[in-house]
Formats: structure tokens, sequence, C-alpha cells
């Protein structure tokens, strides 16, 4: 494994970068294949498909028990605390296409307003150009949501996303409403660990494949975990 530290905005917000972290990333992908095709999540803005890992998928699992034990102390390392829980496991793809998104799914977003909240996005087959960016609102200086700021946040992306065009696609770099200010390429078996509340969103190129097959789209693993 190769861990790397980096802190992103004014809020110096951590998140950690590791590549070669399975060492077997075929394999975990390969376990994908087998679970598709993946389901819609109604009431859920994320923009494609993502199937929920549970005790019963034997093989997944174990991924998922490795995966967290395999990150803990970089999780302790990085974000100072003792342990941390797993909330939810994916397995998921982007699959609707720049002109399909609905307004909100065209900003950037955030997990949680719960500090202690952690994301793990381990990227398992990805297109080139592709990753994830980290945001400032620029009307608000919001980078990580809270429960003091949320309201003040969603008020002002309501606001912004009307004035968005119908066809402005996935967000790429800074626009008139959100400041970049980090970006983290995709690069299969590196996996990033940040707080949910910071503000974030996939970089999705507009000619990529939006395949809802594991073997052809986007296919990352999503973890959440909360910290204690």
């Amino acid at each position: 494994m190769k861990p790397e530290l980096r802190h992103v905005g004014d809020t110096r917000t951590p998140v950690v970068v590791i590549d070669d972290f399975s060492g077997k990333v075929d394999q975990v992908a390969g376990i994908a294949d087998t679970l598709a095709p993946f389901p819609s999540i109604e009431g859920n803005y994320y923009p494609g498909v993502r199937r929920i890992l549970t005790s019963a998928d034997v093989e997944a699992n174990a991924y998922v028990e490795q995966t967290c034990n395999d990150a803990a102390q970089y999780i302790a390392g990085a974000f100072d605390v003792d342990g941390f829980a797993l909330i939810e496991a994916s397995f998921s793809m982007v699959t609707v296409r720049p002109s399909e998104l609905r307004p909100p799914q065209r900003a950037p977003h955030f997990d949680s307003t719960d500090p202690k909240y952690l994301a793990l996005l381990h990227y398992l087959r990805v297109p080139p150009n592709s990753g994830t960016s980290f945001y400032r609102q620029r009307s608000t200086g919001i980078e990580r949501v809270t429960d003091d700021n949320v309201d003040t946040f969603v008020r002002a992306a309501r606001r912004e996303a009307a004035a968005l065009s119908g066809d402005s696609g996935y967000i790429q770099g800074s626009d008139a409403h959100f400041e970049q200010i980090g970006a983290v390429d995709a690069i299969a078996d590196r996996i990033i660990i940040y707080p949910g509340s910071l503000l974030h969103s996939g970089i999705i190129p507009p000619h990529m494949s939006f395949s809802a097959d594991p073997r052809d789209g986007r296919l990352t693993a999503n973890l959440f975990v909360r910290a204690h």
C-alpha cells in the first residue's frame, strides 16, 4: 500500500489516499460481477445503481471486513479516532447520463452532517479522467456541512440548482456556485477516505460508458463508517 494524507480547503479537512490498497482489485471486481445486475435505489440522489452488501453476501462481506481492517490504521491516524463501526457497504455504478440528471445531481453534495461519519471509496473499474473532487459553496463559504449550517447550505443549494441550465451535466471543476478545493484521480485499486460532511462530487467524463454492467461501466465500492 502507498498511503498519502492530503488536506483540502480552508478547513484543512483530511483526505486519505491509498494506492494498491487491496492488491487484488480484479478479484474484488469479480465479486461485484457475480452480484449484478444492481438495483436502482429509490429516494436516493446517487446517479446510478447500487448493490447494498450484507452478511449473506459471503465473498463480498469478507471483502468489506478486510477493507475495514486494512483501513483502520489510516483512519485512526488521519482522523484521530479510536475505532469505527460499519454503517453501510455497497458496490455502485454511475449510470445516469449527464442530460438525464435531476438538478440536485448536478452539484456537489454531502453524505451526513455527523462529523464522525466517514466515506471509504474504493475505485475498482474506472474510466480515464475520472475521480472525486471536493468543493466550497461560493455564496456561503461552506466546505463541510454541519447541523449548524445545513439549513443555510440547503437554501443556497436549492436556489443555485434552479439557476442551472437543463443540460449542465455533472460538475466539472469550479463553476459559478462551487469552487473546487481538491481532487483525486480515480485509479483502479486506489481507496480514498474522507468525512461525509465534506462537499464532494464524482468527476464523471461526459463520454464515458454509463453502462449498468460492472464489466463495462464505472464500478466502485462505497463504505460508510462512524468513528468513535
